[in-house]
């Protein structure tokens, strides 16, 4: 079963490459750009056939190790 996880960081952390690539598109011109976030998107192909197993162990799989729960938040799709 393929499941995404999609991983950015909480609200109130500092983005400093957000703010970069904000910076860069107003420089090109994209004056209407009011902020950027980075983030990241992990793809993961989980060898279970119930989609609820299959979501809860990607659940696990951030809590222990793809995201630090610090600094950033998950969300889960499937």
């Amino acid at each position: 079963m393929k499941i995404e996880a999609k991983i950015h960081l909480q609200d109130g952390v500092l983005d400093p490459k957000g703010k970069s690539t904000k910076d860069a598109l107003i420089s090109l011109g994209f004056s209407n750009i009011k902020d950027v976030k980075i983030g990241k998107s992990i793809m993961l192909d989980i060898d279970e056939g119930d989609e609820s197993k299959a979501r809860k162990e990607a659940e696990q799989m951030c809590e222990k190790l793809l995201c630090n729960n610090v600094i950033e938040k998950y969300e889960i799709i499937s």
